[in-house]
């Protein structure tokens, strides 16, 4: 496959498969429609036949080639699949378009601070694990870590203390970048504002602009109902102090978070009853550092 891409990358190859795709023709009349030098040509077509797009056959004095249509359905059916795969309902292509219609929107409307102010998502789950797992896995760091992310990042460093007044860092980065070297991808900071385990949580978040100020304070409230299959899990997402500089993160919000909670109940739905150990298993202080050399910043 390299072969046929790279023979078929030269404009000048190109253009000779496109009038090979017409008829078999000699090289020198190739030549002449394609505008080069015989020599030239010549050299272009033994590329092509190296790569099996072409045939030569030797007609008396004349060399014909014929375009070898097998090779061209092999690229194809080969970029038809990336196509595919790139426009599948429901995949990453179809969140990026998303997120980008919501991008425009919000760089449109954001004029003045304050512009977000009172914003609100709302986003309801159910899942099936009762209350004190859901619970373990919204306040213990390395529970938290394993979820709290969209679908193409990783958490690079979480603290989360459990309690009011508590603090909480969360860094995260692209998912694919296993050794750290990329940019970070986000960062944010808050507090903890009132916990009522197996109950509620409530905390306020802050993403970081590139020079450290803050984007906007996300208010967030997560109410969690017992049921007879689980937990029902409610959360109201409320913006404030919202920033001019702020409309790149609320575009990724309704999209981004609710990955985020996806992902916790695919967790949760793999293992309802997950009882792994953390670094503080009473469930009111979590830590954890998985890249201790980041940056603090983007």
């Amino acid at each position: 496959m390299d072969a046929l891409l790279t023979a078929l990358a030269d404009p000048a190859r190109w253009r000779l498969v496109n009038l090979l795709a017409e008829r078999p023709r000699s090289v020198g009349v190739l030549a002449q429609l394609a505008g080069a030098r015989q020599p030239q040509t010549t050299k272009h077509l033994q590329t092509l036949e190296r790569a099996g797009l072409v045939t030569c056959r030797r007609i008396g004095q004349r060399r014909v080639y014929a375009l070898q249509p097998g090779p061209l359905r092999e690229v194809a059916a080969v970029l038809g699949r990336l196509a595919d795969a790139a426009d599948r309902p429901g995949g990453p292509r179809e969140a990026y378009d998303r997120h980008g219609l919501s991008l425009h929107a919000e760089r449109l409307a954001a004029e003045e601070p304050g512009w977000a102010d009172g914003r609100m998502f709302r986003f309801l789950r159910s899942l099936t694990a009762r209350p004190e797992v859901v619970w373990r896995h919204l306040t213990e760091a390395s529970l938290l870590a394993r979820w709290w992310t969209p679908d193409d990042l990783r958490v690079s460093e979480l603290v989360f203390e459990a309690r009011p007044g508590g603090r909480i860092v969360q860094e995260y980065r692209d998912a694919e970048d296993a050794d750290g070297s990329d940019l970070v991808a986000g960062r944010a900071e808050g507090v903890v504002d009132d916990v009522r385990p197996g109950e509620r949580l409530s905390y306020r978040l802050s993403p970081l602009l590139p020079g450290g100020g803050l984007a906007f304070t996300a208010h967030l409230d997560l109410g969690l109902r017992p049921t007879g299959t689980g937990t029902d899990l409610d959360v109201h997402y409320r913006i404030t102090d919202s920033t001019v500089d702020s409309a790149d993160f609320l575009a990724g919000i309704e999209i981004g978070f609710g990955q985020s909670l996806d992902k916790l109940v695919a967790t949760l739905a793999a293992n309802p009853h997950d009882t792994a150990d953390t670094a503080d298993s009473s469930g009111s202080t979590g830590s954890t550092e998985h890249d201790p050399d980041t940056r603090s910043t983007k």
